[in-house]
């Protein structure tokens, strides 16, 4: 199995890329993110990979970080979701965004991807739990359910995670939620 690419980056053209390992070259499906993040045409590139075998092709698919590489593994392990579908989730959303909405249990964000229907988002959101491991810091601003609550409500409101973590962050540990989405507005309101 190829594990690891390293080489130059000969093409670009999304969601594919051409990278050249001492003239050979390997054709690598990769998310958006991984995309926008490559280094110009002619430069050395890195990436890790999951190489697919099926009964008509071999496909290469690459990432720039180990926690995108496992957070796809975990993706195509569900029934009825394929690699190019997880392809998807991955480019529409970064995988602290996806272990966010598995930990909050947040449907409406995986709605938001293409491909990715009403059923589909809650099977990934029941077989996703406790698997993407801690959504990079958020789960340690939610202490309670309450808390949970309140950051739904922002995020419902259109605020972002960032500014919604940031109001969290103010408030006091045992508010309630209806004072805590009140107080965190008012806080909101000021910046």
């Amino acid at each position: 199995m190829i594990g690891k690419l390293t080489g130059t980056l000969s093409d670009k053209n999304p969601p594919q890329v051409l990278v050249d390992c001492n003239g050979v070259g390997y054709d690598v499906q990769v998310p958006m993110s991984t995309f926008y993040n490559l280094p110009d045409l002619g430069e050395k590139v890195s990436l890790l990979t999951h190489f697919v075998v099926r009964e008509d092709a071999q496909i290469l698919y690459g990432f720039s970080s180990a926690q995108e590489r496992e957070a796809f593994r975990q993706l195509i392990k569900i029934s009825g979701v394929g690699p190019r579908t997880a392809l998807s989730v991955l480019s529409g959303m970064s995988v602290g965004e996806l272990a966010q909405a598995v930990t909050l249990q947040e449907a409406g964000r995986l709605i938001k991807v293409p491909g990715i229907g009403k059923k589909t988002a809650e099977r990934l959101l029941l077989e996703l739990k406790g698997k993407l491991g801690p959504d990079l810091g958020l789960s340690a601003n939610v202490s309670s359910a309450a808390q949970a609550d309140i950051l739904q409500a922002l995020l419902a409101l259109g605020y972002s995670d960032k500014e919604a973590a940031l109001a969290l962050k103010a408030l006091p540990t045992d508010v309630g939620v209806s004072d805590g989405i009140k107080l965190a507005l008012k806080a909101l309101s000021r910046v």
